[in-house]
């Protein structure tokens, strides 16, 4: 043959009839899907319990499969359950009907409060749902609509699979859906109407019956009995006012400044609104029959008193306004302004009265000028004035964010020392009214890095926030931080102490702002107490100062721990200080003390000669209890010292820095430990002028004790002795010690250099605080603010006792701990950790509200309101709760006096009508106004057993559920039918 022969010479086109279509494809990857699932053969449950569908845990897992180029996503919702041994019972179950089928007659489950429209509808505990993946996608003609079923029942009959499949069509927002269950030998076919206007004949339960009893088309006379649940739900929205117990805050109170200063110290709390906005009351017949009641348009058995059961639902109020809420959020937002302080109040409230017309070359005729100081007296007016006659310049009186009587206000709840004419006298720098407590509460500023509840931080921050809220804002915001700014300027420069602030160096737990109080604090206890003992000139031998147990307390202390104690003690006596005699402030020159420290050093160099034992010991504290010096016998005493430098954090950061960059180079090294070995240097000059002809061993043996080792040796008589020696690193070459204690001269330290320069230290505080923009304020106060209103939300919370809100709380205070512990934390944190404090503070407000409607309150039996009180606490955390005793029980009359006084108001009836209300139901029904709202909802699901399509078919479950609201009408029908004889 000619192809055989040049096979290159023609092409043939081959078309292959027996390749896939699109369709047959996408019934393939429903096959497909399906078998990953393991969705095939008969997998039957146990019967459903009573409220698992709400109770139970509802799964689900999807896929995504494509029709041509549509996509569509594959979900499959299930409940979970104890699995059950399917092997085994295969055969013997062979012809029983699919779960899903026996699971539409099973009445445990009717009406569930939260599940999926298709539970509700259909009563199903598992099932498959192909929808389109786009939420815009739609299947809105009726020819793919039945391409799409069609598909479904090949799929499911080609798989076994007994899972209803259904398929969502038209717009997803009317949740329609078609769908199929095959069985052995049956089929449900699941269909639903969805209308917006309802036909008037389907507005009762007869309309309704009709349609079933047609839809089923039953061969059988008389019909098999039809079991019907009905449920009616009535809404109340016209909450009567003296139901919410929430009142407004008193801003005319606050602004008039008629209120206390302590008033400042308090938050506000609770719902601006009734956080409860509706009450759904749902009223059920779960067994009737047909013929037991009577429901058509002209009358209706179905009376809401008389229902068996009761369950009601609260519709909260989306996101009410609640004080406290408001109160932080509004303060989080300052943290986002770019305005300084100068930028908001104008013109610089720092500025010099003549600084406008200065010129530069006046600049040195003022150091030259005599300028007297000013000592004023401390008071709130000359507080106030200080900065408001300067704001005055550049605005007028009425403009200044802050009234005087406001500003007044809050500056004696900060500073109450301020209202006596005698200031402070500096023994005690903490406000110190109650005791701090050592509760958790008041140890979360430890967590929060904020501040303790009873500083002076923690309550400027709660004063900034009122003001922020309530008292001009930013510009109200500012003007205090000023007024706040110049009284600590005020104080430094007049020996005030800062009341509010526990004494001692600053406290790294709190925040940074809170630090640089306290260091403030410590500046002006320290510059207060050299300006005492230069007016008191106390004498140079400070041993007169512990006289009789100084020896006692010095032989009492063991060595490894006497050099801290001794310190303690200098510190709780007097700080170094004061011991000064001198009228210099720096001892920067060395004039009057050269020939003292020129022997210190001669001596020092040549390990104590005659010319340093000579000296006369200065700055002795205590005697070293039965320590001698090693090489003269004198008795050791411990010198008074100069106590650390107290630190910030951000003052530790930033000498770690220079410590880092000085590298690991040996210069770097060295220069870093003489760096670190100031505070050494101090000590060896003290330890030298307090021991003349002291060495470096008699030095350690006091200072690290364990870096002296001693032995027992055997001298050349036999005897033993003890023979000391430094330790091997005490020896190392270039010693840091060794170097520090050649360089060290015998100086006591009331004539060294000071460690702690106290006036810098206290001018950079001062200068910090006045550069701080509103910005950075609320930033550092924010951990203090939030600390409050937990304190604020679990004071609250105490009253109520929810169980609920507990769990919360901790969550929160657990999130925020590690959010804040972090030098910046991120805005979003921030933000959840403020909506998580809202969310409890609407419960709370929620709580209250329902108590109120309910009168928890006025319950006179105790029995009666636990009740009460259990009820209300469920209505916050369940979906919906039945009502005990339904509208015969403690609760069920409540709301029915809730809804009879609603509907009284909305008809405008006379007071008298409550009376005639109390009668028998035939009389309340005689009274021009009902009792009860005509229904928003009315649900109906209809049951039946009916052999289909024949009479001598299978009976199978057939089902119709019906839901009736003002603008929405829907009948979801399952209807089974036999297919083994088609």
């Amino acid at each position: 043959m000619a192809a055989d022969s040049e096979p290159e010479s023609e092409v043939f086109e081959i078309t292959d009839f027996t390749t896939a279509s699109e369709w047959e494809r996408f019934i393939s990857k429903v096959e497909e899907v399906l078998n990953d699932w393991k969705l095939i053969g008969n997998s039957l449950g146990k019967p459903l319990e009573k409220g698992v569908f709400t109770s139970g845990t509802w799964e689900e897992k999807s896929d995504e499969i494509s029709f041509a180029d549509f996509k569509f996503s594959v979900t499959h919702h299930y409940l979970v359950q104890e699995s059950t041994d399917k092997e085994g019972k295969d055969e013997v179950l062979e012809d029983v009907i699919p779960q899903a089928m026996q699971d539409l007659l099973c009445m445990n489950n009717d009406f569930p409060p939260r599940a999926h429209c298709l539970v509700r509808w259909y009563g199903l505990r598992e099932f498959v749902v192909i929808a389109p993946a786009a939420n815009s996608d739609a299947v809105l003609s009726e020819s793919k609509c039945n391409l799409l079923l069609s598909s479904v029942s090949i799929a499911l009959g080609n798989t076994g699979c007994q899972v209803p499949l259904f398929v969502q069509i038209h717009h997803k927002w009317r949740r329609m859906y078609v769908g199929e269950c095959q069985g052995p030998g049956v089929r449900t076919d699941f269909e639903m109407v969805h209308l917006r206007k309802v036909p008037n004949q389907y507005t009762h339960l007869s309309g309704l019956l009709d349609i079933f009893k047609s839809k089923i088309g039953c061969p059988l006379t008389p019909l098999p009995p039809v079991s019907i649940a009905i449920r009616f739900t009535y809404v109340l929205q016209d909450w009567q006012q003296y139901f919410w117990p929430q009142q407004p805050p008193d801003i005319d109170a606050l602004v008039g400044g008629e209120v206390g200063g302590l008033e400042f110290g308090k938050l506000p709390f609770g719902a601006c609104e009734d956080p409860i906005s509706e009450l759904h009351l749902a009223t059920t017949w779960p067994h009737l029959t047909e013929g037991i009641i009577v429901d058509n348009d002209v009358y209706s058995d179905l009376d809401p008193i008389q229902a068996p059961h009761w369950s009601v639902r609260v519709r909260k109020a989306d996101n009410p306004q609640c004080l406290l809420g408001d109160f932080v959020t509004e303060f989080f937002k300052i943290c986002r302004r770019k305005e300084s302080t100068d930028e908001i109040l104008g013109r610089s409230t720092f500025e010099e009265e003549g600084r406008e017309i200065a010129d530069i070359t006046h600049a040195l005729s003022k150091l030259t000028e005599p300028a007297p100081v000013p000592i004023h007296k401390l008071s709130v007016s000359n507080m106030v004035h200080t900065a408001k006659k300067k704001i005055r310049k550049h605005r007028g009186v009425e403009e200044s964010p802050l009234n005087n009587d406001v500003l007044n206000t809050i500056l004696l709840f900060l500073f109450p020392d301020a209202a006596s004419e005698k200031p402070l006298d500096g023994t005690s720098s903490t406000d110190n009214n109650n005791p701090p407590s050592e509760s958790e509460e008041y140890n979360l500023y430890n967590q929060f890095k904020s501040a303790p509840s009873d500083s002076l931080t923690y309550k400027l921050a709660l004063c900034l926030c009122m003001i922020n809220l309530y008292h001009g804002g930013l510009k109200g915001v500012a003007h205090l931080w000023q007024e706040f700014v110049l009284e600590m300027r005020f104080r430094w420069e007049n020996n005030f102490l800062i009341p509010g602030l526990a004494s001692g160096p600053p406290d790294l737990r709190c925040c940074l702002l809170h630090q640089k109080l306290q260091m403030l604090n410590c500046c002006i206890e320290r510059k207060k107490a050299r300006d005492e003992g230069r007016k008191t000139n106390t004498s140079d031998n400070v041993t007169n100062t512990y006289p009789g147990d100084a020896g006692k307390a010095g032989d009492q202390l063991g060595p490894d721990n006497l050099k801290d104690t001794d310190k303690e003690k200098g510190e709780v006596g007097k700080s170094w200080d004061s011991w000064s005699d001198s009228e210099e402030e720096f001892f920067e020159c060395l004039s009057d003390t050269e020939e003292l420290k020129g022997n210190g050093q001669e001596g020092g160099k040549k390990g104590g000669p005659k010319e340093m034992a000579n000296l006369k010991p200065e700055g002795r504290l205590i005697q070293h209890g039965k320590l001698t010096l090693l090489h003269n016998g004198e008795p050791l005493y411990i010198p008074v010292t100069q106590e650390p430098a107290p630190m910030t954090e951000d003052l530790l950061e930033e000498q770690s820095e220079v410590l880092a960059k000085l590298g690991t180079s040996a210069e770097g090294a060295h220069l870093r430990a003489r760096m670190q070995s100031a505070c050494l240097l101090s000590d060896m000059e003290s330890f030298k002028a307090a021991n003349p002809g002291c060495f470096l061993e008699d030095f350690v043996r006091w200072y690290s004790p364990r870096d002296y080792i001693e032995e027992e040796t055997i001298d050349e008589k036999g005897n033993m002795v003890l023979k000391g020696e430094l330790s091997a690193r005490m020896k190392i070459p270039s010693n840091m010690w060794v170097e520090a204690w050649e360089t060290a001269k015998p100086i006591p330290a009331r004539r060294q250099r000071r460690l702690f320069d106290d006036t810098r230290e206290a001018e950079k505080v001062l200068h910090y605080l006045a550069v701080q923009k509103p910005a950075d304020l609320a930033r550092h106060l924010l951990p203090c603010v939030i600390h409050a209103a937990v304190l604020k939300v679990k004071e609250e919370e105490s009253l109520e006792n929810i169980s609920s809100v507990k769990k919360i709380i901790k969550q929160m205070i657990s999130h925020s701990s590690k959010v804040l512990h972090f030098p910046n934390p991120e805005d979003k944190k921030l933000e959840e950790i403020i909506h998580q404090i809202t969310n409890v503070e609407a419960i709370i407000a929620r709580a209250r509200s329902l108590k109120a409607k309910f009168g928890t309150e006025r319950c006179e039996q105790e029995e009666e309101k636990e009740d009460l009180e259990r009820f209300v606490s469920c209505l916050l955390e369940q979906p919906e709760v039945l009502v005990i005793g339904a509208g015969r029980g403690h609760a069920g009359r409540i709301i029915h006096k809730l809804f009879v006084n609603a509907q009284r108001a909305a008809a405008m009836a006379p007071a008298e009508e409550e009376l005639k209300r109390t009668g028998s139901p035939e009389e309340r029904r005689q009274n021009s106004v009902s009792d009860f709202p005509p229904p928003a909802g009315r649900e109906l699901i209809l049951r039946s057993t009916v052999p289909r399509p024949a009479p001598y078919s299978r009976a199978l479950p057939q089902r119709m559920y019906s839901v009736l609201t003002r603008e929405d009408f829907r009948l979801a029908g399952a209807f089974s039918s036999d297919t083994s004889f088609f």
